[in-house]
């Protein structure tokens, strides 16, 4: 007797699979496969990121004991770790990386709308890299130190919904700034960065293509003041200038003037500076629009903690970025489930749902929005207020 779908199989229905196809056959995916496809390995990773699986025998396991219920989550073949570590090696993953940026585009319109907490129109970004830390026996293509490898994971959030609309993985000696060349700058938008991402010629590129950045200062900044606003100093503000760059390097790389703010941080009793090439924003807005940053910090620290991106199941390049890209859309999944089903309650509840209940006929709309005081408004970690 039909008792409805499964609630792995609802949730797998919000993505383009269309759109996965087409990926799929972009790269020749399915080339010389007979039985375990794209899709199935798409579906078995995408259930070790929902249901927290730490290894390919433990995705085995946990699957064939659901044999029977194997065809009704779209998998047509028999889960084998060898068949699914082989497909983790050879197959592209820039299959994945299409794909989740297909639902990075989708997740952005819907969350367009979000409210900042700021008078601002404008997109902002948050630009910033995060090392995992790998063992250099296993990962040899991850050089990173003389005894230590690693990658990077350089992600561009968008702070409307937080969904990542840029992410670049490399191994652990590419320096952040040089993502910059990477990027294709939005005229309007403001690009929010740390002391990492100080080179002036790079940033002088971001002002010639239209877009603003707002970045803190390095305490050796050569410059020379133009001009002074006076600024209200009971804001924690303390000076709000026109600067001309008189570095060597930096006056020839960035001719234009620059606009630096001083603000005081009563609650960590420190000073900082601010530079941006915004000269009609208020100043203590360029201030809160900085403190936004940390945003993308949280991201990092949440996929860390609820997805699985710390351990691999594959050694080479390709397994690892394979994962990455899987657990990434994953994460832009259940955020498109949130918007769409207008559920209140937090991604962190979300993935703890769906975890527990992958084989539940429920539908997902209710199990997702039950009244249950525990489920929407409990927060185990502080550090996860970001996706409430």
């Amino acid at each position: 007797m039909y008792t409805g779908k499964l609630v792995f199989a609802q949730a797998i229905d919000h993505l383009p699979l269309h759109t996965l196809r087409r990926c799929i056959q972009r790269y020749n995916g399915n080339r010389h496969v007979k039985r375990f496809s794209c899709q199935d390995q798409y579906r078995c990773m995408a259930f070790a990121q929902l249901t927290y699986r730490e290894s390919l025998r433990d995705i085995e396991a946990c699957l064939n004991a659901q044999s029977n219920k194997l065809y009704h989550m779209g998998i047509r073949s028999r889960i084998a770790r060898s068949t699914l570590a082989e497909a983790n090696e050879k197959r592209d993953w820039r299959i994945y990386a299409d794909f989740a940026q297909s639902l990075i585009q989708i997740a952005r319109r819907l969350y367009a709308d979000e409210d900042l907490g700021l008078e601002l129109d404008n997109t902002v970004y948050a630009l910033d890299a995060s090392t995992i830390d790998l063992c250099l026996s296993v990962f040899p293509w991850a050089h990173f130190r003389q005894t230590k490898a690693a990658v990077k994971l350089h992600t561009l959030l968008d702070l409307r919904g937080n969904i990542p609309s840029f992410i670049h993985i490399s191994d652990g000696k590419l320096h952040d700034v040089n993502v910059l060349d990477l990027l294709l700058p939005e005229p309007g938008a403001f690009y929010i960065v740390d002391r990492g991402y100080t080179d002036s010629e790079r940033l002088h590129q971001l002002h010639q293509a239209l877009a603003f950045f707002v970045i803190r200062a390095k305490s050796n900044l050569q410059f020379r003041r133009v001009y002074s606003r006076p600024v209200d100093k009971q804001t924690g503000l303390r000076c709000d200038q026109t600067i001309a760059l008189t570095g060597v390097r930096s006056a020839r790389h960035y001719p234009d003037p620059l606009r630096r703010i001083k603000y005081y941080d009563a609650e960590t009793d420190k000073r900082l500076v601010f530079l941006t090439n915004n000269f009609t924003i208020p100043a203590i807005t360029v201030t809160d629009l900085y403190r936004y940053r940390w945003q993308v910090e949280l991201f990092f620290k949440w996929i860390k903690q609820h997805l699985r991106i710390k351990s691999f199941f594959g050694t080479s390049e390709n397994a690892v970025k394979t994962q990455v890209w899987i657990a990434v859309s994953v994460y832009v999944l259940v955020a498109i489930i949130k918007k769409r089903l207008d559920i209140p309650a937090s991604l962190y509840s979300i993935l703890q749902i769906l975890s527990l209940t992958i084989f539940e006929t429920m539908p997902l709309n209710q199990l997702l929005t039950e009244d249950d005081p525990d489920m929407t408004h409990s927060d185990p970690h502080n550090q996860l207020n970001l996706f409430e």
